[in-house]
C-alpha cells in the first residue's frame, strides 16, 4: 500500500506532450550590457510504419555483432569503413532551455572539429597514395629505359645485313605452310601473329629539383611555387598564401630594374643630351622657355639666380636673358619678333602647272537709281528689289549665276548712294571687271564718275552698260558723249571699252552682256589653284539672332572647306557651316565662290582678308596679336606741341554725342563716314561705340552715361534692352534709309546750336559833342553819314576802329523831339544803355540782328 503510494507520487500528471519547449538566455556584452532572448526547442517527429515500434535509445547507441561466417573468404584488401556520426547523447532529465541550448552548441562545436580532423587525415593519406604511386612511375620509367639501352647495344652488335635477309624469307615460309596445314587438317587459317616493336615509353615531367645553397635564388627574384598536395578545398584556395612571406616594394623594384638591366644589355648607359632648336620671342615666360627646351624650370630658375636674377617660372624674361638660358643648356635659339606671328600680307605666286580656270567676278556699279539692282534681279530671275528699304541698295550682295553655256559668273551688287563708298571701292578691289550701269535717260551723275574713278584706280576693266532704253526719252548718244569727259572711250567712238544696250525692266541686250562678259574674262584668262589653303575678302558681315557672327567671303584661290580653322582681321574661328547664295549648305567652296561662312568668334570687318590656318592654336594666337595692336593703335597719343595745345584750349565746338548700332558692318561703315561729315567749326559728332546686331544692355547703359541717342540702323533692342530703355529715359531712333538717318541728324545738329544769327549793318554816324543827360548819363550829339539810325537798334561804339562798348540806343531825340529814325545827313542826339565812355570822334555803328535756321 506504501509502494502504491510512492508509485502515485512520483507519476507526472498527465497532459499532451509538448512538441516546442520555449525558455530564455541571457546574452552578455562588454560594458556590462545583458540582452535576454527568447529560444524555442522544437523535437523532431518521427513518423513511423504501421506495427513498427520506436526503438529504445540503448538498442539504437549498440549496433548488433554481425554473425561469423562458417567459410571466411580470402577477401581483397579491406576498405577502410565509414565511420558514422556519433550518436547523439541523450538528454538528461530535468535540462532547463539554458542548458539544452548551452549543450547542444557545445555538442555542435564538437562535431564541426571531429570533421575536421578527419578530413584532414584524408587529406594525408591522399598525399601519402600520391607520392607512392609517384615513386612507382618513376622506378618503371627507370627501368624501361635501362631496357631499352640494352636492346640497342644489343641490335647494334649484330650483323646487319643477314638478318635483314633471312628474316624475311622464313616469314614467307612459316606463311606457306601454315596455310597447307590447315588445308590438310581440314581447318580453318589463322593469320599469323603481328610481331609489335617496344616503343620508348614517354617520360612525365619530373619536377624541378631543389636549389642547394649554392644555387639558392637571389633575394627578391621570383621563387617556383610549391606543388600544392592534397584535396583541393574552399578553405584552401582562400588561405592559399596564408603564413608565406609577402614581398617588400622595394624588392619589387629591384627585381624591376635588374629585369631592364638584362633587357638593355646589362648596362645602364647614360642618355645623351638632345640638341633643340628653341624659338624665343621678344619676351617669354620661365616656364614657357622651359617647356621649349624640355627642361626642368626649377633648373631655369637655379640658373637665374646664380646670375642674380631672383624670378619664378611665372615672371617673363626678354630675349637676351633667354638667349643666355639657352646657350648656357647647350641648346640653338631662334630669335623671333612679334611681327613673325602675324601672317605675312604679300601672296606667295601659285606654280603655272596647278592653276586652273576659275568664274569671273563682275562688280556692277553705277549711281543710285539707274537699275543695278534691277539689272541683276533680270540675269538671276529674282526679285530683290522689292525688298529693298526705300527702293535703294543699301548692303552689297554677291551671286552666281549660270549662262546658257554652262559658264558661271559671279556678280556683285554695290550701293549707289553717296554714303557707300567704301562698299564700292571695296567691290571695284576684289573683282575682275566692272559693269558700269548709267540711265539712258538720266545721263552721267557723282556716283558714277565715282565708279569710273574706284574701276580706274584698282586697274580693272570696265563694261558700260546703258539702262533704261524702254524710255521714250532715252539717249545713248548722249551718254557715250559725256562719258568722253571722264576719258572712257566706247567702241562705237574707236575705243577699247564695250558698251552695251539693255533694258533690265524688259530683259532687252542681257544676252549681249553675258557674252560680252564671256569675252573680256576669256581675253584675261582668269586662273587660280584649288588645291591648296583658302584665301578668301570679307564682302560684308553681320551678327545674326539665331546663327551668330556671319561673314559673306568671295573665295579669291584655294578650297573653303568644312571645319578648316581661318582667321579674319581680328576675329578667328573655324568653319561650322558654308551657306551658298541660294541658302544651301554646302561642304566645301572653290576659287571666285561667295558664300556665307559660320563659326566666327565676332564679326570682323569689311574688307579684312581670310586666310585659313593649320590649327585653332595659330588662328587664336594671330588674332590675338592683331587686336593687341589695334588697341595699342586706338589708344595711342597722338604727339603734342604748344600750338595743337592752345588750339585745342581755343576750340569751343560743342560735342554731338551718338551710339550707332546696325544690320552689317558695311553699313556701321557707310553711317560713321556719313555723320562725320556732318561735323563742323561749331559741332562736333563724338560716336561713343558702333556695332553690329541687336541693341543690347550695355549699349543702353552707355548711352544714359554719356547723355546720347541710340541709333538703329535696321535693327531693334531686345526685351532686357527695352525695359532699361524704358528706366533710363534714353532716347532712341530707328532707320531704315541712311539718307533720312543723315537729314534727321543734321537737324538735330543744327537745333543743338540753335538759330543762326546774321548782322545787318543799317546805318553809320560820328560823334561831334557829348552833352550831359541827367545825373549819370551823358548824350551824344551825332551826324548821320550812312543809311539811318533807329531807336531801339543795336549799336557798336568804335574808336580809332577798336570797339569800345556794344550797346544798343536807348533814346534818340531831333531837337527836343523823340523821333523813331533820323536818315542820313540830319543830327540828332543819342542815349546809350550801360555806357558813359562817349568821346568826340567817335563811331558808331548801328545794326540789327536777323535770326535765321541753321544748316549744316
Amino acid at each position: 500500500m506504501s509502494d502504491d503510494k510512492n508509485e502515485t507520487r512520483t507519476r507526472k500528471p498527465l497532459g499532451l506532450k509538448r512538441s516546442v519547449e520555449s525558455g530564455e538566455v541571457k546574452q552578455t556584452f562588454s560594458h556590462g550590457r545583458t540582452n535576454k532572448v527568447a529560444v524555442e526547442v522544437k523535437r523532431r517527429r518521427k513518423i513511423l510504419k504501421p506495427g513498427e515500434s520506436a526503438p529504445a535509445p540503448a538498442e539504437e547507441a549498440k549496433a548488433p555483432a554481425p554473425a561469423p561466417a562458417p567459410e571466411p573468404a580470402p577477401a581483397p584488401a579491406p576498405k577502410p569503413a565509414a565511420k558514422k556520426p556519433a550518436p547523439k547523447k541523450a538528454a538528461p532529465a530535468g535540462e532547463t532551455p539554458q542548458e539544452r541550448v548551452a549543450r547542444l552548441q557545445r555538442e555542435a562545436e564538437e562535431d564541426r572539429l571531429r570533421q575536421a580532423e578527419e578530413a584532414r587525415k584524408r587529406d594525408e593519406e591522399k598525399a601519402r597514395q600520391a607520392a607512392e604511386e609517384e615513386k612507382r612511375r618513376a622506378e618503371e620509367n627507370a627501368k624501361a629505359k635501362e631496357e631499352a639501352a640494352k636492346r640497342a647495344e644489343e641490335e647494334a652488335k649484330a650483323p646487319a645485313e643477314a638478318p635483314a635477309a633471312e628474316a624475311p624469307a622464313a616469314e614467307a615460309a612459316e606463311q606457306e605452310a601454315a596455310p597447307a596445314e590447315d588445308a590438310g587438317s581440314g581447318k580453318t587459317a589463322r593469320p599469323a601473329a603481328r610481331k609489335f616493336t617496344p616503343v620508348q615509353r614517354p617520360e612525365p615531367k619530373k619536377p624541378e629539383k631543389k636549389p642547394k645553397k649554392e644555387d639558392k635564388p637571389a633575394r627578391g627574384a621570383e621563387r617556383p611555387d610549391k606543388r600544392r598536395s592534397g584535396k583541393l578545398t574552399v578553405t584552401k584556395a582562400l588561405n592559399e598564401d596564408e603564413g608565406r612571406r609577402a614581398r617588400s616594394l622595394a624588392a619589387l623594384k629591384r627585381a624591376r630594374e635588374k629585369e631592364r638591366r638584362s633587357q638593355g644589355g646589362g648596362s645602364s648607359k647614360p642618355r645623351e643630351k638632345q640638341t633643340r632648336d628653341v624659338i624665343v620671342p621678344e619676351a617669354i615666360t620661365v616656364q614657357e622657355l622651359a617647356n621649349r627646351m624640355a627642361e626642368k624650370g626649377a633648373d631655369l630658375v637655379k640658373e637665374l639666380f646664380s646670375l642674380g636674377m631672383a624670378v619664378t617660372v611665372n615672371q617673363t624674361i626678354d630675349q637676351d636673358t633667354a638667349e643666355l638660358l639657352v646657350e648656357q643648356f647647350g641648346h640653338n635659339i631662334q630669335k623671333v619678333s612679334e611681327a613673325d606671328i602675324d601672317i605675312k600680307a604679300e601672296e606667295d605666286v601659285d606654280p603655272e602647272e596647278s592653276l586652273k580656270p576659275r568664274p569671273p567676278v563682275v562688280t556692277i556699279m553705277g549711281h543710285v537709281d539707274h537699275g543695278k539692282t534691277s539689272l541683276l534681279d533680270a540675269l538671276r530671275g529674282t526679285s530683290v528689289t522689292k525688298g529693298e528699304a526705300g527702293g535703294i541698295t543699301q548692303h552689297i550682295g554677291s551671286y552666281q549665276v549660270e549662262t546658257k553655256n554652262g559658264d558661271k559668273i559671279t556678280f556683285l551688287d554695290t550701293p549707289g548712294h553717296a554714303a557707300f563708298t567704301e562698299m564700292r571701292a571695296r567691290g571695284a578691289n576684289v573683282t575682275d571687271i566692272v559693269v558700269l550701269v548709267v540711265a539712258a535717260d538720266d545721263g552721267i551723275m557723282p556716283q558714277t564718275i565715282e565708279a569710273i574713278s574706284h574701276a580706274k584706280a584698282a586697274g580693272t576693266p570696265i563694261i558700260v552698260a546703258i539702262n533704261k532704253m524702254d524710255k521714250e526719252d532715252a539717249n545713248p548718244q548722249k551718254v557715250r558723249e559725256r562719258l568722253l569727259e571722264q576719258e572712257v572711250i566706247v567702241e562705237a567712238m574707236s575705243g577699247d571699252v564695250q558698251d552695251v544696250e539693255i533694258s533690265a525692266l524688259k530683259g532687252t541686250g542681257l544676252d549681249e552682256l553675258l557674252d560680252k562678259i564671256a569675252l573680256q574674262a576669256e581675253l584675261m584668262e582668269l586662273k587660280a589653284n584649288p588645291d591648296r589653303a583658302a584665301e578668301a575678302t570679307v564682302i560684308e558681315a553681320q551678327l545674326d539672332k539665331g546663327r551668330g557672327p556671319v561673314a559673306s567671303v568671295l573665295v579669291t584661290r584655294g578650297t573653303l572647306k568644312k571645319g578648316d580653322s581661318f582667321v579674319a582681321g581680328t576675329e578667328s574661328g573655324r568653319v561650322r557651316a558654308i551657306v551658298d547664295d541660294q541658302g544651301k549648305q554646302i561642304k566645301e567652296a572653290g576659287p571666285s565662290m561667295p558664300v556665307e561662312v559660320l563659326g566666327l568668334g565676332g564679326v570682323p570687318g569689311a574688307g579684312e582678308q581670310l586666310t585659313v590656318v593649320e590649327n585653332e592654336q595659330r588662328a587664336r594666337e594671330v588674332a590675338e596679336y592683331r587686336r593687341d595692336k589695334a588697341n595699342e593703335k586706338r589708344t595711342a597719343l597722338a604727339p603734342t606741341n604748344f600750338d595743337a595745345m592752345f588750339a585745342g584750349l581755343a576750340n569751343k565746338a560743342i560735342e554731338f554725342p551718338l551710339l550707332v548700332r546696325a544690320d552689317v558692318q558695311g553699313s556701321v561703315e557707310a553711317i560713321k563716314t556719313a555723320l562725320t561729315n556732318l561735323s563742323n567749326d561749331d559741332i562736333k559728332v563724338r560716336i561713343l561705340h558702333s556695332g553690329v546686331g541687336a541693341i543690347t544692355e550695355n549699349d543702353v547703359t552707355l548711352a544714359a552715361a554719356g547723355n546720347a541717342p541710340i541709333i538703329g540702323f535696321n535693327v531693334r533692342p531686345n526685351a532686357k534692352a527695352r525695359q532699361q530703355i524704358e528706366r533710363e529715359k534714353v532716347r532712341l531712333m530707328y532707320y531704315d534709309v541712311i539718307y533720312h538717318l543723315t537729314e534727321e541728324i543734321a537737324k538735330e545738329m543744327a537745333g543743338e546750336l540753335g538759330p543762326e544769327r546774321i548782322e545787318n549793318v543799317v546805318g553809320r554816324a560820328a560823334v561831334k559833342e557829348v552833352f550831359k543827360s541827367g545825373k549819370k548819363d551823358k548824350a551824344a550829339g551825332l551826324l548821320v553819314e550812312e543809311g539811318s539810325i533807329r531807336k531801339g537798334l543795336h549799336a557798336r561804339l568804335t574808336r580809332d576802329d577798336v570797339i569800345v562798348s556794344s550797346t544798343t540806343i536807348a533814346s534818340l531825340r531831333r531837337f527836343k523831339d523823340d523821333v523813331d529814325e533820323v536818315r542820313a545827313g540830319l543830327e540828332c542826339g543819342v542815349v546809350l544803355e550801360d555806357t558813359n565812355d562817349i568821346k568826340p570822334g567817335d563811331q558808331l555803328e548801328v545794326f540789327e540782328v536777323e535770326e535765321r535756321e541753321r544748316t549744316l
